[in-house]
């Protein structure tokens, strides 16, 4: 029996990344229907301006992105890239959206379950209890905080894989920040026996409001990095005010590339 992709969704090319225009309805149909399939194991990668500078000097990274089944518009950089290409994209399609409606909707439709990889055990704890209260029918089938440096290291994540396996997890959920999460998803994506992994990383921190979300004001003006940079400046400042503008001149420069050609 033929295995239809249902991840396959209609995109437009961001400085060489195809980024999905789809809404988010469309695309959590996909997941969870791709998700209640046959199919093999199929991770998605967000993508913003600063992510797209890392991945300009980082090729695990880049190919991690370029490998994902389908890329979103997590940044309203993106959503200005867009604008500026004539392209469709107009609204930002976070982790925290894959993660709340697909989890809503398996939790519908019963009889799945997760794993959650990544934050610190004590997060990790709070994230379950909470999870099971809102999601009462999706099992928590296991979770880790797992010690990770930059060096790729195959004996520690063979041991990793290894045990989400056991658990017959459907979906993995990753919070282990970007890129490490995105590179170590690619690393061992092809040796889990799972159907979606969603690399989200601060999601997880969200969810239980270890750092506080900016508003939905913030979210709908494409704002939500300000409130971020100024709780954590030292951590937050190169990305909001290096990567951003670097990113924006890289799309100004293939705009003027492609008028004058």
């Amino acid at each position: 029996m033929e295995n239809k992709n249902f991840l396959t969704f209609p995109s437009e090319d961001i400085l060489g990344y195809d980024v999905c225009t789809s809404d988010i309805d469309t695309i959590i149909s996909g997941v969870v229907s791709h998700i209640c399939s046959d199919s093999g194991c199929k991770f998605f990668v967000c993508l913003n301006p600063h992510s797209a500078e890392i991945a300009e000097n980082d090729e695990l990274f880049r190919k991690s992105i370029l490998n994902s089944e389908f890329i979103t518009a997590d940044g309203v950089g993106i959503i200005i890239a867009s604008i500026l290409a004539r392209g469709n994209i107009r609204n930002r399609v976070t982790g925290n959206d894959i993660f709340e409606g697909t989890n809503k909707a398996l939790d519908a439709i019963g009889g799945k379950s997760v794993f959650l990889l990544g934050s610190s055990p004590e997060n990790l704890m709070k994230m379950k209890s909470l999870f099971s209260e809102d999601y009462p029918n999706i099992q928590i089938s296991g979770s880790l905080s797992p010690e990770l440096s930059d060096s790729p290291n195959r004996v520690h994540d063979a041991q990793i894989v290894e045990m989400i396996n056991k658990t017959k997890s459907d979906v993995v959920w990753v919070g282990l920040g970007a890129p490490k999460q995105e590179k170590w998803v690619f690393r061992n994506y092809e040796q889990l026996n799972v159907k979606f992994i969603g690399p989200i990383g601060a999601v997880f921190d969200f969810y239980t409001n270890n750092i506080e979300r900016a508003g939905p004001i913030w979210q709908k003006l494409g704002l939500e990095w300000l409130p971020r940079l100024l709780q954590e400046p030292k951590r937050l400042w190169r990305r909001s005010l290096v990567s951003g503008p670097r990113f924006l001149i890289r799309v100004l420069l293939r705009k003027s590339s492609n008028i004058s050609s």
